[in-house]
């Protein structure tokens, strides 16, 4: 690969650029927007192609020459699942510095000159929001209800029974349209409604994510596990009140501890030192409210790269259960669907093993033709869990994506 980026003036739009057929990760308008396929590799060849990718020769000073390009990556659930990165051809990046910046790649220096360049360019200053339209929608459930309950029940009670500590049971639902489902309308719709989360557009796979896995910028890492859910109503004092009985509860300290532990454990061993929340605090988003633990450190020298702590913590017992090995195999056996990259990770990954990924939830999983989502909900089960309770949780879960594309 050959590679050339620049500073960018002129005023663009991350969801434009990326449209309905591009890449997007972002949060709070700092990230990536591609478009175009320049490479596409597992993830060691892909680490290795983007150490190799050399910056192009007919560069000229106003060129940035130690930015390289990113590779947008999917992550599955099981961890014996290959790992799918790709490069863009061009990738539109707004910095935490401010900074804004282009990267093109390419096979020849054609693919990079200024030419290319100005063409990139102005493709993204001139994208503009999609025109509304109409479609029709039917929604039914994937996973039928009576076996998430049992697999539920059957989770509570090996946990009950000492087999486990915690394990993740999901369900999955389907929704039908008769048009395609525009991607860029959902993408904005999302913006508008979880600007905070992580929001994503790889592959097949579409979502805004609250939960960050792993981030890693030269030798700082971060984390924010996630376990321990409630809803919102829109009401100021009732949320108040399930976020209290939230912090309070049993059963969901438990749940969201053995995340916080198994996080904070892993992240350790490559650190010298690390830090994390006493108590975990509150995350809110539209529609749920979360437990979470902020854990950041400093990695010790030579610094790991992002995608072998990703191995490492991935699935986190938020999607997986405790022990990890254990509550895999029990959700292999028993939840009644798979799962693909729903309860992964999804992010980004640069040639010197920075990157940042989030955990692949509140998502939806398009068919080939756009025409079908598939979307995804579980929960954590200890021994105090309510098999009801569990449903109506991923009931709350699903209006993420759910309100996203089938809204007129």
């Amino acid at each position: 690969m050959i590679h050339r980026t620049v500073l960018v003036d002129a005023p663009f739009d991350l969801n434009n650029v990326c449209g309905g057929d591009g890449f997007l990760f972002v949060r709070d308008g700092v990230g990536f927007a591609g478009q175009g396929i320049a490479h596409t590799a597992p993830d060691l060849e892909m680490r290795q192609a983007l150490q190799e990718s050399q910056h192009s020769g007919n560069a000229t000073a106003a060129d940035i020459s130690n930015i390289g390009p990113i590779a947008f990556g999917t992550i599955p659930f099981l961890p014996h699942q290959p790992a799918h990165f790709v490069v863009a051809s061009a990738t539109f990046a707004k910095r935490k510095d401010g900074s804004h910046t282009l990267t093109l790649v390419g096979d020849t220096e054609l693919d990079v000159n200024d030419d290319a360049i100005h063409q990139a360019i102005t493709f993204a200053t001139t994208a503009r929001p999609p025109r509304p339209s109409s479609n029709s929608f039917r929604v039914g459930a994937r996973t039928p209800i009576g076996r998430y309950l049992d697999a539920v029940t059957l989770a509570r009670d090996a946990v009950r029974g000492g087999q486990l500590k915690k394990a993740v049971i999901a369900r999955d639902i389907e929704v039908h349209a008769d048009e395609p489902i525009d991607v860029h309308s959902v993408l904005l719709r999302l913006r508008a409604s979880f600007g905070s989360s992580y929001r994503f557009c790889i592959g097949n796979m579409i979502g805004a994510t609250p939960e960050l896995l792993v981030e890693v910028d030269g030798r700082d890492v971060r984390s924010r596990p996630l376990a321990g859910t409630t809803p919102r109503t829109g009401d100021p004092e009732t949320d108040r009140e399930l976020a209290n009985e939230l912090v309070a509860s049993t059963k969901n300290q438990i749940e969201h501890r053995v995340v916080v532990d198994m996080v904070h454990d892993t992240l350790l061993a490559h650190c010298s030192y690390l830090d994390w929340e006493a108590e975990p605090s509150i995350v809110t988003v539209a529609n749920v409210q979360h437990l979470g633990t902020y854990i950041e450190g400093a990695l010790t020298e030579p610094t790991a790269h992002v995608m072998t702590l990703v191995k490492e913590l991935c699935p986190t017992p938020a999607l997986g259960g405790f022990p990890s090995a254990d509550a895999i195999s029990f959700i292999t056996a028993n939840e009644p669907m798979e799962r693909g990259n729903y309860g992964g990770a999804i992010g980004w990954m640069d040639a010197d093993g920075n990157g940042t990924f989030a955990v692949t939830i509140r998502c939806a999983e398009l068919s080939e033709d756009r025409r079908t989502a598939r979307l995804f909900a579980g929960g954590g089960i200890v021994a105090e869990s309510n098999p009801y309770a569990e449903l109506a949780e991923t009931q709350a879960k699903f209006q993420a994506m759910l309100s996203a594309i089938v809204r007129p």
